[in-house]
């Protein structure tokens, strides 16, 4: 996600991997969340489904209740049915209130796991997934159109009192929706003790209240409300996390269950406290639902996602289709080819039963579900059952690097690196000699194969003023060498 500041001028806003983010007060403000809103009715308009309504929510940032209730004026205003979240929410569930009530699209207040200092605006599509690169591409369209004219609004209060807002509460809807995959008493009844990690975001409460009135035994730190995040980006990836880590390594818990700041992406620790890589997430996952729900539809990883899918892939006949990064992809191509699930290396998840889209709380129910199936199976503690996973899988490695660079600078800088990426590419790596380059898709970036299927990718950031530089390999010593492989390439620069 992106947006370019012009030296005067309304500023231009560009929806990158997941919406669009920019720094509160700065970029992201009143006027331009009403320019998106207005943006985002209009499109609804032009298709003729204004009756459909549009779904608003919002996360815990600083005053996201605010930008919310602006961007309801200005839809209201177009005569659109607005239904409104009564609180912050996690932002799946913007999607699971697009599906239930047949809905023209969904806008969200958030930045997900951007730095506190930022907000953010998502688009959600009739399928609940996230808007896709055509709906987009009409919305900034018409976002562009109408720089320095003046919004339309309808007072919140007015809009309430005629009923184009309405007020809405998803936790009993959504209960309901998930109960026919998720069997959340048998969850409730297991022996095993939870600490879970909101990162003080929307996610806070969830889990405990969708696990109570049984044996399990659920702790849950960071539930305030603290828009500043206690000064971390609320990604659910070590530093971040390390007081869950920590408080797991003392001891008493089965396992850590993790969210990000509105979330719909988790996280995953065993009982000593080891963070599980989020690419061993969806290799877990993957296995979860062809070995214990006896699935065999496709899934779809990004290309920053694990090798172990492949593999995977092999052993329970699932077909694996690779999309650039971003659900804007992800979720579009869960769709067309009935993909049981589809993930991101950034923690994201989605699933066909469920919804095309991420969702942090299902995705750590489901992950509970297994373990309590691998403690029933003998596959117990929870690293156990891990380290037999990888006896399937093959073994898998992984970190990711973030290089940052001044918002200034960072334009030419990824210009220029991008033109030379072909000529620094690496000859060999851990692994063994690279095999094969590949440019991504979308510009972004290039990726590099080593002989025994280990691989590096050096990418630009969607969402930030960042390079990221990722690896996976066979071990934490082929990880560190590729890293600084990757790192020279773009410091070099």
């Amino acid at each position: 996600m992106s947006a370019i500041a012009a030296t005067s001028g309304p500023t231009r806003i560009v929806f990158g991997t997941d919406g669009w983010r920019a720094r509160t007060a700065d970029e992201f403000t009143f006027e331009n969340v009403r320019r998106c809103a207005d943006a985002v009715a209009q499109y609804v308009a032009n298709r003729g489904e204004q009756s459909k309504g549009i779904v608003i929510a919002y996360d815990r940032r600083f005053v996201s209740e605010y930008f919310a209730a602006a961007a309801a004026e200005v839809v209201a205003a177009h005569d659109i049915p607005v239904a409104l979240s009564r609180e912050a929410v996690p932002t799946q569930m913007s999607s699971f209130e697009v599906v239930q009530r047949g809905s023209a699209a969904g806008i969200v207040i958030t930045a997900s796991h951007n730095p506190w200092t930022d907000n953010g605006f998502k688009v959600k599509s009739p399928t609940g997934a996230a808007g896709g690169p055509e709906m987009l591409s009409a919305v900034e369209a018409l976002i562009a159109a109408n720089a320095g004219q003046e919004i339309a609004r309808r007072p919140i209060a007015d809009a309430e009192a005629a009923g184009l807002i309405e007020r809405f509460d998803p936790y009993a809807g959504y209960v309901e929706f998930i109960r026919p995959n998720i069997d959340l008493e048998r969850l409730a009844a297991a022996d095993v003790s939870v600490l879970i990690d909101p990162l003080y975001g929307s996610g806070a409460g969830w889990l405990p209240r969708l696990l109570a009135g049984g044996r399990i035994h659920v702790t849950e730190i960071h539930s305030e409300r603290n828009p500043y995040f206690g000064g971390i980006n609320p990604e659910p990836i070590p530093p971040n996390v390390d007081q869950a880590l920590a408080t797991l390594a003392g001891g008493g818990y089965d396992l850590g269950l993790l969210l990000d700041g509105d979330a719909d992406r988790s996280g995953l620790a065993d009982e000593r406290g080891t963070f599980i890589t989020t690419l061993e997430i969806f290799g877990l996952l993957m296995y979860y639902l062809a070995e214990y729900r006896g699935l065999k539809a496709p899934v779809v990883k990004t290309v920053n996602e694990t090798s172990m899918a492949e593999r995977l892939g092999e052993r329970y006949g699932v077909a694996v289709y690779e999309v650039p990064v971003g659900f804007k992809f992800i979720g579009p191509k869960m769709i067309e080819t009935g993909a049981m699930m589809g993930g991101e290396e950034s923690g994201g998840y989605g699933f066909g039963m469920h919804l095309p889209e991420r969702d942090g709380i299902f995705t750590d129910l489901m992950l509970l579900d297994l373990f309590i199936r691998e403690k029933a199976a003998g596959r117990w503690p929870v690293s156990s059952s891990i380290a037999r996973f990888h006896e399937i899988a093959g073994p898998s490695s992984y970190r990711r690097v973030d290089l940052h660079f001044d918002r200034a600078v960072y334009p030419a800088l990824k210009e220029r690196l991008l033109a030379e990426l072909p000529a620094r590419a690496p000859v060999a790596l851990a692994g063994g000699p690279v095999v094969r380059t590949q440019s991504l898709s979308t510009n972004d970036g290039a990726k590099f194969f080593a002989a025994d299927g280990s691989w590096l990718l050096v990418r630009f950031s969607g969402t930030e003023p960042l390079v990221r530089v990722y690896t996976e390999a066979a071990s934490s010593a082929a990880v560190d060498a590729n890293l600084e492989t990757g790192e020279g390439i773009v410091k070099g620069a």
